[in-house]
């Protein structure tokens, strides 16, 4: 599954945008206050809906007039459209979600949500799943592309108002298409990591399968992996000591009080450091590593601004990392400001953003003529950042 597209309308500070033709390794840079960070939040958003509801997920976010776009009639719709392609009986076709939000008597509800694709070649896309207000219906025998529409049988369903009706046929695998976008939604991870978080000794049970989004399960997942997958951890230990001066191995250790703790062996000295005294930047390139290593990659990964505390000259290959876990089969998603990650970042992989009138546009650096021309004369992508050629993102 790859998301193809994104298109968001009256979603804070994008009042009227899209992406399209998302590679797997996308990088996006802007200004402060750009929307960079809500960008990234639309998945959270749709999430949230999927787990609560659409009243809830708003209320985190300050309610429905602090998510829709600033001087707009509250009237209007929050649109959200992802467009992502998946194999459906053996061939891969481009699904359209399309989430509608607004206010009826002054309370959020669902005012359309359709899930959509194209049985054949030609022809318009068949909504599969189409809801308005809690009220709609699903085909059932989602397969039998053979059918003519008048055949393929369509169950009438509700669901309460705020709901979203993939919620529960999302559940069913029999629907295809409303169960991969749940699996992807459940499963999208947005790293923000926090140094404090991951340091110190931890208690021995919890979470272990996956990094959490802070990283405060880091040990744990670590241990897991060292004990269940040694081939795996073996390389992010060579990862490290290819990257970090000095560091010979790394080991999660059971203290005799029954908790968990890193332990690094400099080569330089006899004793071991445990993560407590090692420095943030080797804490947090080892949490990167368990992360892009893990055995069930997420398939939507969102990191933001992952230069912080790490060493110029290891942003290179941290993209590289990056770029091979996309090449898994998952999606990554990194926000920077770095002209140094950005130097190892290809011309097709870079997008920007631009506020104007208190709305964003998204940008590709590839349909620039003048980025496209400055990267194919040997110029890098981080050198036009720093001076200035991505129009609209310098201070005002």
């Amino acid at each position: 599954m790859k998301i193809e597209s994104i298109r968001l309308k009256n979603f804070k500070n994008f009042r009227d945008a899209r992406i399209d033709n998302l590679p797997r390794f996308c990088v996006i840079v802007g200004a402060n206050g750009s929307g960079k960070s809500t960008l990234f939040d639309v998945f959270g958003f749709i999430k949230d809906c999927l787990t609560f509801n659409v009243r809830q997920a708003l209320q985190a976010r300050g309610g429905f007039q602090e998510v829709m776009s600033r001087n707009v009639n509250l009237d209007e719709s929050i649109e959200i459209e992802l467009c992502f392609r998946m194999e459906i009986a053996g061939v891969e076709r481009l699904v359209t979600y399309l989430l509608r939000i607004g206010l009826n008597d002054r309370k959020p509800v669902v005012r359309r949500e359709i899930l959509r694709y194209k049985r054949g070649r030609y022809g318009s896309p068949f909504h599969f799943i189409d809801f308005a207000n809690g009220v709609g219906s699903a085909v059932t025998n989602e397969e039998d592309f053979d059918k003519q529409d008048d055949t393929l049988e369509r169950e009438a369903q509700s669901v309460a108002p705020d709901a979203l009706a993939i919620k529960g046929l999302g559940q069913f695998a029999r629907f295809k298409a409303a169960n991969a976008l749940r699996q992807l939604l459940e499963n999208w991870h947005v790293s923000d990591f926090h140094i404090n978080l991951a340091r110190g000794s931890k208690d021995a049970i919890g979470e272990s399968n996956h990094l959490s989004v802070t990283g405060d399960n880091l040990q744990l997942v670590a241990r897991n992996l060292f004990e269940n997958d040694p081939d795996r951890f073996a390389k992010i230990v060579a990862a490290m000591q290819h990257r970090v001066p000095g560091i010979s191995d790394v080991e999660p250790v059971l203290t005799q009080d029954g908790r968990l703790i890193l332990r690094f062996q400099d080569q330089q000295f006899t004793d071991p450091f445990i993560d407590r005294y090692v420095s943030d930047g080797t804490i947090k390139l080892f949490a990167y590593l368990v992360l892009l290593y893990d055995p069930d990659p997420h398939p939507l990964l969102c990191v933001e601004e992952p230069e912080n505390q790490l060493y110029p000259t290891l942003l290179w290959e941290l993209a590289e990392e990056f770029r091979a876990y996309a090449e898994q089969g998952g999606q990554v998603l990194v926000s920077t400001h770095s002209p140094d990650f950005l130097n190892a970042i290809q011309l097709d992989e870079v997008y920007w953003l631009v506020r104007e009138q208190g709305s964003t546009k998204i940008l590709r650096a590839r349909d620039d003529a003048q980025i496209s021309a400055f990267i194919a004369e040997g110029d890098q992508m981080g050198y036009l950042w720093k001076e200035g050629f991505f129009r609209g993102t310098g201070p005002q």
